[in-house]
Order: structure tokens, then C-alpha cells, then sequence
């Protein structure tokens, strides 16, 4: 077997390990990829590598681009969506305001942990609802 034709036999199977090993579905993609250079390198030989190598950049391109437009849709939604970022999860939340907000800032507790709060001025204890995140810190309106 030439060496052309045996090197995207294994780069095609690597790729497709490194999928089994870590999931994520893009290896998988560069694999699907590199199956067709591998079938017109063993098929038609002489190819140059830099053809070889510009094909397969080109087949991944495409074969990222059909999962992205077709298959992406398909996967199922979570249902927390907001479940790894706790300040998003917060938007809605109505707590009282722990320290007066003034020109602008203060601060809430929510659980166990204070935030800092962005909003009209308003004095502790009013309970206010958050609408926005800005990084770690709550916009909030008087609910």
C-alpha cells in the first residue's frame, strides 16, 4: 500500500477515536473529511500532497458547515439553559434590596451570596425584580 493512501487511512481513523474519546461531534466531521481523500488517493494516484492536504481543508470546511446548518437543529434543547451561568439564571428573581441603592449601585442577597446591583435609587428593603446582567452585576427595577 503507498504511503498517501495509508496516512489518511489513519488520519481518518485517529479522527474518529478522537470523537469516541471525546465527544463533541467535530472530530467526527474532520473524519467524515478525510474518508473522501482517502478514497481519490487510493483511487487516482499521483495526487500531490498539497492537493491532498488542500482538499481535506476544504471537505472539513464543508463537513463542519452541513453539520452546523442540518444536523445542529436537531439536538435536543436543555431544559435549564442557564444551568452553568448562575447570573443569568437570576433574570426574573424578586428579592429585597439588602443595601440602598445609590447613584445607581447597591447591593442584594440572594441564597448565600450578595450581588452587586445596578438601578434607579432606592432604599433598602424595597423589593426590586432582576431584568438584565452586566458580568457579576444584577440590573434591577423596583418590582
Amino acid at each position: 500500500m503507498r504511503w498517501d493512501v495509508s496516512t489518511w487511512a489513519v488520519v481518518a481513523l485517529l479522527l474518529f477515536a478522537a470523537e469516541a474519546m471525546a465527544p463533541g461531534a467535530f472530530m467526527l466531521w474532520l473524519g467524515i473529511a478525510a474518508v473522501p481523500v482517502f478514497l481519490v488517493v487510493l483511487l487516482v494516484p499521483g495526487i500531490p500532497v498539497l492537493v491532498q492536504v488542500a482538499a481535506f481543508i476544504v471537505l472539513s470546511f464543508l463537513s463542519i458547515q452541513v453539520y452546523r446548518k442540518w444536523f445542529r437543529k436537531f439536538e435536543p434543547q436543555s431544559d435549564r439553559p442557564h444551568l452553568n451561568q448562575r447570573a443569568n439564571s437570576l433574570i426574573g428573581h424578586v428579592t429585597p434590596l439588602e443595601q440602598a441603592i445609590v447613584n445607581g449601585h447597591g447591593r442584594v442577597q440572594i441564597a448565600d451570596a450578595y450581588w452587586e446591583v445596578q438601578g434607579p435609587d432606592l432604599a433598602a428593603g424595597t423589593p426590586v425584580r432582576v431584568v438584565a446582567v452586566d458580568g457579576m452585576t444584577l440590573k434591577v427595577q423596583e418590582a
